[in-house]
This record gives structure tokens, C-alpha cells and sequence, in this order.
């Protein structure tokens, strides 16, 4: 049985953890599979005892980590980084593996700062001349690290995500107390807050429908500390206005089963992001038969298809006329919730399985 060692120190981080759990999940009982991270998060989400754990904490992007990396990561068939922070030298696994999920730091280059522009120079130009192959999530991802690093096309395996319906459904079924009174009728935004997330956006079109009468509620899944320290801009924009401020509600952390109920009861789902790579929540949405709004940007079309409802997500005035429009319209919100069901089933597991395997069986094969 290969063995396979996996920097799982990201496990609980929302998009990456959500995407490296699955791929743990998908490879148990085929390899053995060595965990580098904190026992302590991975034991909450990875229940087999198949697993050897590695206590590994150094931070990630950090000085730290590429001078403990060679004495952590044991002797194995495979080492598979879960992002683009590779081992800069030599470690003892024959063959690597690097997940690049998107090229936004490349994409967005000019937003960084000096040290972080270096850094990321640096790292995926290593991580894709270093890896023996590059898994991305997305055909848009794949073309974005065409366009922004060398490397051969050949080398580069698109292995969509896998999304598990049963496993939501089930966590919906869960008799929960909500963490805060649910309005009649409420859009929801579920991100990181960060700037291509485009939540200025949303809260400018979120200000026109307060101001032409709509009683509408906006939750913020996340902080509200990390809203206001994510996003220089929307922070400026939402202090001292008391409108908004009456009408959002920020539902600080929630466990996947809270999560899941506010996008069954919400009235919208709202995704205007500027950028992603693949984009996990219009697609928990879809399972949750919640309707959904989305930019036309990037990968976003590629994965969410007819079932979505479109908008131009620089113009707040578009996405405002949106949402009064699938808030309102009956027939359009069961249209794209019959849509979402058939577009969900495009993403099993069983395939997100499949395609993980023959990507870790021609690496292991090659000479």
C-alpha cells in the first residue's frame, strides 16, 4: 500500500479545509495516509484510526516551516502540499504532489506588498517546477496558472471538487437552537471578507433597497472583527451608517449544521465575488434549495451553470435589481432550485474520488 504524507495543517480553514478533508476522506483504505498538522483539529474531523498523525505547527508561509519540513515529513511514496507553500528543500518522499487552487495572489499581484509579491513569486514558481504534478480545481484554474507561470499544460490535472448532498441533508435534519431570531425575509453572504470577496458591492446594493422601502435583512456568516479588519473599504463604508447597521446581522462563527439552515431559510443567497477558483457555497446553497445569485466572473460560470442567477457584480444598481427580482418571483426561485438539484449532481464524490486516484496512480507509475 503507498504510503502518502499530507500537510493538513490548513484543515480548518473554510475553503482549503473543506476541499483537503474530502480528499482525506476519498483516500482512506487505499493508502496509508501520515498527517502533518495539530492532532487536535485533525482528530475532529478525521475519525479513522488509519491515520498517523504528525504534530507539526509551524506557521504557514513562514520562515519556520521550510527549515522543520525535512526533519517532519517521513519517508513516502507521495508528499502532497495542500497549497502552494512546497518544501523548499530536499525531503525524503519520492514523488510531490502541490494543490494550486486558484492564482489570485498572482492575479491580484498588485494589491500585495513588497515582501508578500516576493514571496509569492517564489513559491508557486518553485511549487510547480518542484512538483512531479499540479492538482487544481478548475478548468478557469488551470488556465490562470497557464497565464501567470511556466509550466506544461500536461503537468496540470483539474480534479473538480466533491460535493456530498447526503452528508448536508443529514446535518439539516439536526434539531438545533439558532444562534439569532431569523427574519421574515433576509439575504445571506456566506466568505471570507476579503476584497475580491466584493462585499462593497453587495452592501451598496444592499443601502439602494433599504432606501426604496425594502424591509430586507442582510446576515454576515463570520466575524464582524474580521469584516471589519478584512476590508479596509467596506469597514469605511458601513461605519456611522445607521441604515445599514440596523439591517445587517453578523452571526460570528457557526458550526456546518447552523450554516446550513440559514441557507435553507434564507430568501437569497448573494455570491458577487470577483474572483474564485471554484466557489464551494453557491453549491451548498443548491443542496439547500436556496436560490442563488452570483458575478459571472472566473470559475464561477463553469460550476454553477444555468442554476444561478447572474449579475454584473461591479454594478450594485444590477445586483439590487436581482434580488427584488428572485426575492419576488415564485417561478423563477423554483426554476433555479430544480436547476441547482441537476447541477449539484454534476460534483459526486465518487468522482471527485476517481479522478484523485489516477492523478496520485500516474504519478506513482512515472519513472
Amino acid at each position: 500500500m503507498p504510503t502518502i504524507a499530507i500537510d493538513a495543517r490548513m484543515i480548518n480553514h473554510s475553503g482549503i479545509g473543506t476541499y483537503m478533508k474530502n480528499l482525506i476522506n476519498a483516500l482512506l483504505g487505499d493508502y496509508h495516509l501520515i498527517l502533518l498538522g495539530d492532532p487536535s483539529q485533525i482528530k475532529k474531523y478525521i475519525k479513522s484510526g488509519e491515520i498517523e498523525i504528525i504534530n507539526f505547527q509551524s506557521p504557514i508561509y513562514s520562515v519556520s516551516e521550510q527549515f522543520i519540513y525535512p526533519f517532519k515529513i517521513p519517508g513516502c511514496d507521495i508528499f502532497l502540499s495542500t497549497h502552494y507553500n512546497i518544501p523548499l528543500f530536499p525531503i525524503k518522499a519520492k514523488k510531490r504532489i502541490v494543490i494550486i487552487y486558484d492564482a489570485n495572489h498572482l492575479a491580484f499581484y498588485n494589491q500585495l506588498s513588497m515582501v508578500q509579491k516576493f514571496y509569492t513569486k517564489l513559491m508557486m514558481n518553485r511549487a510547480v517546477r518542484l512538483s512531479d504534478s499540479i492538482i487544481t480545481i478548475s478548468e478557469f484554474s488551470k488556465s490562470e496558472i497557464l497565464k501567470y507561470l511556466s509550466v506544461d499544460p500536461v503537468k496540470i490535472k483539474v480534479v473538480h471538487f466533491g460535493i456530498d448532498p447526503e452528508m448536508i441533508n443529514l446535518e439539516l435534519k439536526k434539531v438545533i437552537p439558532l444562534s439569532l431570531i431569523i427574519p421574515e425575509k433576509f439575504l445571506l453572504f456566506v466568505g471570507n471578507v476579503k476584497p475580491h470577496k466584493n462585499l462593497i458591492n453587495l452592501l451598496r446594493a444592499f443601502e439602494i433597497l433599504l432606501r426604496s422601502g425594502k424591509d430586507y435583512k442582510l446576515i454576515i456568516v463570520g466575524k464582524k472583527e474580521g469584516f471589519i479588519t478584512g476590508d479596509k473599504e467596506v469597514f469605511d463604508f458601513v461605519e456611522g451608517n445607521k441604515l445599514l447597521n440596523e439591517h445587517i446581522i453578523f452571526t460570528g462563527h457557526v458550526e456546518n449544521c447552523e450554516l446550513y439552515n440559514y441557507y435553507r431559510k434564507a430568501s437569497v443567497f448573494v455570491f458577487p465575488s470577483l474572483y474564485e477558483g471554484f466557489g464551494i457555497p453557491p453549491l451548498e446553497a443548491m443542496i439547500c434549495e436556496c436560490p442563488v445569485i452570483a458575478s459571472d466572473l472566473t470559475a464561477i460560470p463553469e460550476i454553477c451553470g444555468d442554476a444561478v442567477l447572474y449579475i454584473k457584480a461591479m454594478d450594485p444598481a444590477d445586483i439590487a435589481d436581482k434580488i427584488i427580482i428572485l426575492v419576488d418571483d415564485i417561478s423563477l426561485r423554483n426554476e433555479l432550485v430544480k436547476k441547482g438539484n441537476l447541477q449539484v449532481a454534476k460534483f459526486p464524490l465518487t468522482k471527485f474520488s476517481h479522478n484523485l486516484k489516477e492523478v496520485i496512480k500516474e504519478v506513482i507509475n512515472k519513472g
